[in-house]
């Protein structure tokens, strides 16, 4: 205990230090949001992995979806690393880059703003990214809870409110530039670490082939054995559900394409686009890898509560690490590990928060009354009000790690994704298009959450779980999923009904391309 707690004092000090070592470089809102758009190739790419990647992964979706889908769980970390980093830099980089600098925009909410020219998107997105983050936020601070509880024994209460003032000063201090000079920190503790917990967890059950064999020997939840070590597992339709909720995602999420605007030039774009594919395969795969191997370490009866008879998949994970197979060092490391994932996190949703609601909302309701100060210290005012709301929240254990982060994901990607990766390239998409996005997508993850998620209609609930369909229409990740997919359809489809608002402003906007 005493050397998990020197690592765990040793980290926190170091990321501290970097806050107020990169507070000089704050000269105004440019620098402190977005670096001054100069950000390279490894740091951009590092932010990118860090922020996609946290506590939600390694606890949460790791230790539920390996129990349910076993070893085949991989193919979640497989998808993460093609489609969530891969194809979302080599479509969206460069064009993000180039037109949000054209456009001289700093957050997603203003980049619609100006490319569908309408100041009421601009409102209505910002405060779907305030509200929807929260979630994931508060998910951000269970899974890395859950570990402290279980690793160092300090109370759920104190581990968010810990994380949230040592995350709260660094960014406040130093920005973007302190988040990105640690995520780079982060993610090498990240790489490291769970390549050694991956080896360690697998060696401890005889090596690959041991594990594997044991795994094939228990019985999936539907009773079946030889389906865990199978290479599709037991539910292949609802296992391309996750992969498509979890990688797709990233394309419409705020926190991960403002990354974009931040990088320097193409060159950097090309090499952040390998960096950051290899940074998903080692963590997104070496995590849902580890989580396959779930019930090797944790019974079925262990996993049910017995007060409320629901199974506690976040547990999973922090029982495999406590069961022997690590060393007390590495053991050390893994809080470390799981810290940064979380922090880098929860720094970018903060960071983006914040920015969104002063630059859109704030800043135009005081008519140019407020000058590059009075915006940096409203940044951070609403930093510190946006980990206060998500510690209230978070302290409230009353949903999974997985069902927080879907709702976050599936409302916030099911509004963006399609209205801003379709912008890029298409002149015709109108802002009647975008505002079909942001109706569905709030709308059904709202009406969704309410009918299943909240146990208000059990029978109903009960029902849906029983159709003879191959997906389970009650999940809020397939919900989620299909918010995303369907909003590829429904912007360009609404966007041909109707007309461009301004067809010369529109060729002013792709004019940048050209350049």
């Amino acid at each position: 205990m005493t050397v998990r707690w020197i690592i765990l004092v040793c980290y926190l000090l170091v990321m501290v230090g970097i806050g107020f070592y990169c507070s000089k470089k704050n000269k105004n809102v440019n620098d402190f949001v977005l670096g001054g758009r100069s950000v390279g190739a490894w740091f951009s790419a590092f932010a990118f992995g860090t922020s996609y990647f946290s506590a939600v992964v390694f606890i949460g979706y790791a230790g539920q979806f390996g129990w349910k889908y076993g070893i085949s769980a991989f193919w979640i970390g497989i998808g993460n690393a093609i489609i969530g980093s891969l194809m979302a830099w080599l479509i969206l980089g460069k064009r993000t880059r180039i037109m949000t600098k054209h456009l001289d925009c700093a957050t997603m909410p203003e980049f619609f703003e100006k490319r569908y020219q309408s100041k009421p998107l601009k409102i209505a997105s910002s405060l779907i990214v305030f509200l929807f983050l929260i979630p994931y936020t508060a998910s951000v601070y269970n899974g890395l809870s859950r570990l402290f509880e279980s690793s160092l024994g300090i109370p759920y209460i104190y581990c968010i409110i810990i994380m949230a003032v040592f995350t709260a000063i660094y960014v406040i201090a130093g920005g973007f530039h302190a988040t990105a000079l640690n995520d780079f920190v982060q993610g090498i503790i990240m790489l490291v670490g769970i390549l050694a917990v991956v080896f360690s967890v697998v060696n401890y059950q005889g090596g690959l082939g041991s594990a594997l064999e044991k795994l094939g020997t228990i019985a999936d939840d539907a009773g079946n054995t030889g389906t865990l070590n199978s290479l599709f597992g037991p539910n292949p339709a609802d296992l391309l559900g996750v992969v498509v909720l979890t990688s797709l995602g990233t394309w419409g999420l705020p926190q991960m394409i403002q990354k974009f605007y931040a990088i320097s030039d193409d060159s950097a774009i090309k090499r952040g686009t390998v960096i950051s594919t290899i940074f998903a395969l080692i963590v997104s795969g070496g995590c849902y890898f580890l989580g396959g191997f779930g019930r090797l370490f944790m019974s079925s009866e262990a996993l049910v509560n017995a007060a409320t008879g629901k199974p506690e998949y976040d547990k999973i994970v922090p029982t495999m690490l406590e069961s022997g197979a690590l060393p007390n060092i590495l053991m050390g490391l893994v809080v470390v590990l799981v810290l940064s994932a979380s922090m880098s996190t929860l720094s970018s949703l903060v960071m983006t928060s914040s920015s969104t609601l002063t630059l859109d909302l704030i800043k135009p309701a005081m008519k140019g009354k407020m000058d590059e100060k009075k915006q940096m210290l409203c940044i951070r005012i609403f930093i510190a009000i946006f980990l206060l709301i998500s510690v209230i929240m978070a302290a409230f254990k009353n949903a999974y790690i997985t069902t927080l982060m879907s709702i976050s994901w599936g409302a916030l990607s099911g509004s963006f994704l399609a209205p801003f990766m379709l912008g890029l390239f298409s002149k015709k998409i109108t802002p009647a298009g975008v505002w079909s996005c942001f109706g569905f997508g709030v709308g059904f993850t709202l009406v969704h959450t309410v009918l299943f998620q909240l146990g208000w209609f059990p029978e109903l609930t009960k029902a849906a779980a029983s159709l003879p369909i191959p997906i389970t229409i009650t999940s809020p990740l397939n919900a989620g999923a299909f918010c995303m997919l369907f909003s590829l359809i429904l912007c360009p489809l609404v966007s041909m009904l109707t007309r461009v608002k301004d067809e010369k402003q529109v060729e002013d906007v792709f004019a940048c391309y050209s350049k």
